[in-house]
Order: structure tokens, then sequence, then C-alpha cells
């Protein structure tokens, strides 16, 4: 299965349960954690595994040539993102808008706006025994995350085969990052907290995944600060709770120093045997 994990906001906890869950499964089968939360990957503090390949990443935009072009505009017109714009007697193209559609280039009667590789990330491919990390870094300076996350989840796809559980730790919130994470994705774990402000975000997080028909489940994280308003929301919802992490200061304390928590915490480890109890149901059934 891919099981992708995300939440309405940051801070929730995502990488936590996205490493200790990928490290759990990896004792007994293959497993391949990805880390997609492009713009602020940390997933791998918590991996010790050896680098295998690193590769960088290109998205392709226009670059015009003003002695072919005949300023007729076209591009200007056929651009959905106002990436390239007719400005007197030259052709602004603005690289941070683009989404390489090719439709000025394509379009272009006189051939004037080639499309050419600009660097916009770098992935790196880790292997520690059957734990396969595959981590995915946007280059300062861009602001789209979406084309990085769509080459990163090609990449898993080309070298892991189906039968292999792939995890993604997805970006936060919901917009387009989320949604290029989660699109392919048979199951998806919506991390929250306790929280007035969880439970708002959680809101966000479940229309979403609805919108985009997707098979979900939650897991509460802090469990044992705030109120029981999260809880009282997947019951009247019918969202499958699947886990509880508590809170707990050691837990804190682990993390800081970029520890992994079921192999100390007897309480992480029994919520992490539940989640996963429940999606080998899902793969029993067939659930995808």
């Amino acid at each position: 299965m891919k099981i992708a994990i995300a939440s309405g906001k940051g801070g929730t906890g995502k990488t936590t349960l996205s490493t200790n869950l990928a490290a759990y499964l990896a004792e007994k089968q293959e497993v391949v954690l990805v880390d997609l939360d492009v713009e602020e990957p940390n997933s791998g503090l918590f991996i010790k595994a050896e680098l295998l390949r690193e590769e960088e990443k290109y998205k392709m935009i226009p670059q015009w040539n003003p002695d072919t072009c005949i300023l007729c505009g076209n591009c200007q017109e056929v651009c959905n993102f106002h990436a390239v714009l007719k400005l007197g007697e030259q052709i602004m193209v603005f690289p941070e808008l683009c989404h390489s559609c090719y439709a000025c280039s394509e379009l272009c009667p006189t051939n004037s706006l080639p499309m050419v590789p600009q660097k916009m990330g770098e992935l790196k491919h880790f292997n520690s025994g059957t734990l396969s990390f595959i981590e995915s870094r946007l280059e300062i300076g861009q602001e789209q995350a979406v084309p990085l996350i769509r080459q990163t989840n090609k990449y898993v796809e080309e070298c892991f085969s189906e039968q292999v559980i792939k995890l993604f730790d997805s970006p936060p919130g919901t917009s387009c990052p989320v949604i290029e994470a989660t699109k392919d994705a048979d199951f998806i774990i919506l991390v929250t907290e306790p929280t007035p402000f969880g439970l708002h975000d959680l809101t966000l997080a479940v229309e979403t995944m609805r919108e985009l028909k997707k098979n979900f489940g939650v897991v509460i994280n802090r469990h044992g600060i705030g109120n029981d308003e999260v809880e009282k929301y997947c019951s009247a919802e019918n969202i499958p709770l699947l886990a509880r992490i508590p809170n707990d200061r050691q837990i804190a304390e682990l993390y800081s120093r970029g520890e992994l928590l079921y192999k100390k915490i007897p309480g992480v480890k029994e919520q992490l045997d539940l989640l996963i109890h429940h999606i080998e149901g899902l793969e029993s059934a067939g659930e995808r």
C-alpha cells in the first residue's frame, strides 16, 4: 500500500509518526519512507542510513529569444499563470510563476520561447537494511513544491515494486503540495492534537480528503492535553480513530535528540501496533 501521513497544520507530529512507523514496519518487511515536505524535510534527522544516490532535479521554463520574436503577444494570452508578459517590445518570463505547461513554447509561431532546465532541488536516496529512505529538498528561492513532489513520487514508483509498502511524510496544510502528495495514496493518516487549533485544522484536512475521495483515519498525538472534542468529532463523523500517542515528557526528550520513540516507550509501540493492525486489515480487504 501507499500510505500518506498528513495533517491540517504543522507541528502535529507527522514526522514523529512517519519515522517511527517506518522503522517499526521495517523490522518485519521492506519499507520505503518518502519525505515529501520538500520545503523543510526533517525525517532524515531520525533515520540513520547510508546514502546510495543523489540527483539534482530540474523543471523546464521558457527562455525568450528576442532575435526571432515578432511580439505577437500569443504567449501572454495562453499562459494561465501570468508567468509570461508582453511589456512594450520585450517578453518577460517569471520562472517562479511558471508551471512548465509548455503552452507558451509550443504555441509560439516563431519558436521564440524554447524550454530550458532550471534546477529546483535535489533528491537523496538512503538505505538501511529493509528500510529505504527518500528525501527531496527544494532549492532556496524556489517557490513551487509541487513539481519536485511529482518528480519524487515518479522516482519512487520507478525504483520500488508495488509489493513494497510506501509511507509518504506529506507537507502540512491543505494546499497544492498536500494534494500532490496524497492524490495517489491508498490510505491517508491524518495526525492531529486534542486542542481547538488541532480540531479546526483537522476539519479542513477531512474536507480535503473527502473531496479527493480518499480512505482515511485519524491519529491523535499528545493525547492527554486539551479536551476530547477531537474524539467527539471523529465519532460524529464516523472517522476511524486509529491510535492515540500519549503526551509524555520522555517523548519530547527523545525527539529533541533525534531518537525513535517506540524502542524506549512501550505506550508508543502499543499504539503503532493498533495502527498497523488497521492497515493490515485494509490490505486484507483490498481497500485501495
